[in-house]
């Protein structure tokens, strides 16, 4: 495996779950983490765990939902830091409900969350990732981004459309030595998570549910494959089904 230290990693919805997984799992890596998210608070509880091991954490304020703060964040770690090596897009919402009922408001919010928000900022940072190690963009979608249930039809499609931004890309970065993986989780005990099944009425057991730290080993192992492959999809299910 090649080592990861000393590059420069941004990760999108580092505040919990998921992201803040892989962000402390790639700063006991020695990597240079930028944690992005909306509450400062609860970014910097984060960066102080994860400054007991990465040489260099940054912490940045930004609503993804928001055109000035996408656009104004790929400016300010280009000068913090002037390139970065890993943009893993983490943040995301989720809204439940029928298709025949459920308000298109939500649908708007997830969309600009969930696609649009990630799409605008790997195009701010492609010109940063472009180098002559190669860099490397991870998209966390979801299981629904596969399979579409009953009641998630919004948020499933939002999911679906991340899938056809990330395989697009990777189709026109790849002869540049970029790397582009998917991870289509299922369901991962997050606050999100506790959300949904709040929403479901059903109870949460967490217990039940893969852990935020397991989907963060499988992302780091993909990161830090030699140069010579690229893993391109990764699905990723609780071993224990629940009912």
């Amino acid at each position: 495996m090649a080592s990861l230290k000393n590059q420069i990693a941004v990760i999108t919805g580092a505040s919990s779950g998921i992201g803040q997984a892989v962000a402390l799992g790639l700063a006991a890596k020695g990597v240079k983490t930028c944690l992005l998210g909306r509450k400062l608070a609860t970014l910097e509880g984060v960066a102080k765990l994860a400054r007991k091991t990465a040489p260099q954490v940054l912490c940045y304020q930004v609503d993804l939902a928001v055109d000035q703060d996408v656009r104004k964040i790929a400016d300010l770690i280009q000068q913090d830091l002037g390139h970065v090596d890993m943009l893993i897009h983490s943040a995301g919402v989720i809204s439940l409900g029928r298709l025949e009922s459920a308000p298109v408001e939500d649908f708007d919010r997830q969309f600009r969350v969930n696609v649009r928000a990630p799409y605008a900022l790997t195009q701010a940072f492609l010109p940063l990732l472009r180098s002559d190690d190669g860099g490397q963009i991870v998209f966390i979608n979801s299981s629904a981004g596969l399979n579409a249930g009953p009641n998630v039809g919004q948020y499933a499609a939002t999911k679906h459309a991340l899938k056809a931004v990330a395989d697009s890309l990777r189709h026109e970065v790849n002869a540049e030595g970029l790397r582009v993986l998917s991870i289509y989780p299922g369901r991962t005990a997050s606050p999100m998570q506790a959300a949904v099944f709040k929403m479901e009425g059903r109870e949460y057991r967490p217990e039940l549910l893969m852990q935020p730290e397991d989907l963060a080993s499988v992302v780091i192992n993909a990161l830090a494959l030699p140069r010579s492959a690229e893993v391109t999809d990764i699905n990723v299910r609780p071993l224990i089904k629940s009912s």
